[in-house]
């Protein structure tokens, strides 16, 4: 029976070092980890140097000079370490990064600036006072508009979403390459870029001609919204559609399946979780929109849960108003304008939040 010899110190020696060398060859050719951060800080203070130097610094040009600055420099030494192949590499992963942090600056922005001016007027009273008899530097309060957005909203999603998921459906499983289908979905396609304020002429119109001149009613604004909604929902119901196998449907047909029934049973279902994701999408497309309802669904300052009567203030008129047409002293308007469009954010969130859950909620199971 042979026992293992335990390796002498010349051969831990000679192991150590062929490790090493494997390091080395590993390594070779490339900057260190921390090349990029370390370049791009170095950037940005010799920038900042120089313009200070002489007499025109500002943080804005700094951080772009430096940028433009840290992207040749970077690439010059990339090219003399690592070659031209990695160097093309390397200014690329940079320049998307770049690219992605200059796309956060405005968002990070507007929601810091919209948090800090905003939480100041957050409190009891903006959410159960309305502005009806309000005047000079009194509180007051939004609770008519938040009201008003939950209702018009809330209508235009239960007018749009019923018309925009059977439109999908008809255009997917039924209509093929038909020439109603193809008009349908050039048609779906011209409505989406459509401005908005014409949804607000066209509700105001219809409303007029069968109410009256003049009919200024939370149901026109949600009808105004719906022709901004359906299209949403119908391309992104659509898409999800088309993303269901059609083994899924060919098995279920092979089983004697109606086809109605295998859309309701087994094609919905599959793409449920994306048909939320497009109804949140579109809700948060049209929750802000000022125009249409400005037209459509008027303003007042008094509290109106009823949307088949008298016009109805939402958020995103009752923000514009209070920061365009604000009272005097101007300050109290301004703080709750602020506040109001804080609110509408944290609305949005929220419905994004459920879109999420509902999703995840519904979505098939991986394995079954």
């Amino acid at each position: 029976m042979s026992t293992a010899t335990e390796p002498t110190n010349e051969e831990r020696a000679r192991r150590d070092s062929a490790r090493a060398d494997t390091r080395r060859q590993l390594t070779a050719g490339r900057l260190p980890n921390h090349i990029g951060l370390a370049t791009f800080v170095v950037a940005v203070v010799v920038v900042g140097a120089v313009l200070g130097l002489i007499g025109a610094f500002s943080l804005a040009a700094t951080l772009i000079l430096g940028t433009l600055l840290f992207l040749v420099t970077i690439s010059v030494l990339s090219t003399v370490v690592e070659g031209a192949r990695r160097a093309r590499d390397r200014f690329a992963r940079y320049l998307v990064t770049t690219a992605f942090v200059i796309a956060l600056i405005p968002l990070i922005s507007l929601i810091v600036g919209t948090v800090s001016k905003g939480v100041e007027r957050m409190d009891v009273q903006f959410f159960t006072y309305s502005m009806r008899n309000v005047t000079g530097d009194e509180l007051g309060g939004a609770v008519h508009a938040i009201y008003g957005t939950l209702i018009v909203t809330g209508l235009a999603t239960l007018i749009s979403v019923p018309i925009g998921i059977m439109t999908s459906i008809y255009l997917v499983e039924y209509g093929g390459t038909s020439r109603i289908a193809k008009a349908t979905t050039f048609f779906v396609d011209v409505m989406t870029g459509i401005p908005s304020i014409v949804a607000g002429l066209f509700a105001y119109t219809v409303f007029s001609l069968v109410f009256g001149p003049g009919t200024r009613i939370g149901l026109a604004g949600a009808v105004a919204l719906s022709v901004l909604m359906i299209p949403v929902v119908v391309r992104s119901t659509e898409e999800m559609l088309r993303l269901v196998p059609n083994e899924l449907r060919e098995a279920s047909y092979a089983l004697g399946v109606p086809k109605w029934r295998t859309i309701l049973k087994v094609v919905l279902p599959t793409s449920i979780a994306g048909i939320i994701t497009g109804v949140v999408l579109a809700i948060a497309r049209v929750i802000g929109e000022t125009a249409p309802l400005l037209v459509a669904a008027g303003l007042t300052t008094s509290l109106n849960t009823n949307p088949l009567s008298d016009p109805m203030t939402t958020l995103p008129v009752f923000v514009y108003y209070s920061y365009v047409t604000p009272g005097i002293p101007p300050e109290p308007y301004i703080a709750r304008a602020w506040a109001g469009a804080l609110t509408l954010i944290l609305i949005v969130m929220a419905l994004n939040l459920l879109g999420r859950v509902i999703a995840a909620k519904f979505a098939p199971k991986p394995g079954r």
